[in-house]
């Protein structure tokens, strides 16, 4: 496997997912700042590939710039990209990223929408209130995701949302507000009998 910068970016734009994917395991243990400045230029690359692997590879890395540029590529015009952004995030949660991940959860793409579920998921309190917005208002997608996410946030705000989403026609939405409830001890207790 090539070892110097310019031979794993060329690993990484090569075609091959198998070297590419073996690139970005090598990219993250470089940590340079040419490094970060070269996928910083490729997320404006006018070929998608080039953009999702860029994001693919800032995804690995360990610095405090990157949940910026992965929030960046929320906006990207490719969905693969934003899906990739979407899960990059969730290994670099950030506030900032709330209002565009919000937005993916309307997406009727539901990867998207679950991707951008789980990032939100990983930021934790900070995204709770627009979650609730989104499970109260959003669409079908977006509130299906929502509800996932409000379930892995345990968050005691999402109490009387994740009841009232008991009651949809929904069998998956059901499912999760129930699973929300259950995780935060509050299960399906209703009522003490007499």
């Amino acid at each position: 496997m090539a070892q110097n910068l310019e031979e794993l970016l060329s690993e990484l734009t090569s075609g091959d997912e198998t070297r590419a994917e073996a690139a970005v395991e090598h990219l993250a243990s470089l940590q340079s700042k040419a490094l970060l400045e070269t996928l910083s230029g490729w997320l404006a690359s006018p070929d998608a590939e080039t953009r999702w692997w860029a994001a693919r590879a800032l995804s690995a890395l360990d610095d405090a710039r990157v949940p910026t540029l992965l929030t960046q590529a929320l906006s990207d015009a490719d969905p693969d990209v934003r899906r990739c952004a979407a899960l990059g995030l969730r290994s670099h949660p950030t506030p900032q990223a709330i209002p565009p991940l919000v937005k993916m959860l309307g997406e009727a793409d539901g990867l998207a929408a679950r991707l951008a579920g789980d990032a939100l998921a990983a930021i934790g309190a900070e995204a709770v209130p627009p979650l609730l917005e989104a499970l109260q208002n959003g669409n079908r997608t977006a509130r299906l995701a929502a509800a996932r996410a409000l379930a892995f946030v345990q968050d005691k705000r999402s109490i009387p949302a994740l009841f009232n989403a008991l009651d949809e026609d929904s069998a998956l939405l059901e499912y999760w507000a129930g699973e929300g409830l259950e995780r935060m001890g509050v299960g399906m207790a209703f009522f003490t009998p007499e």
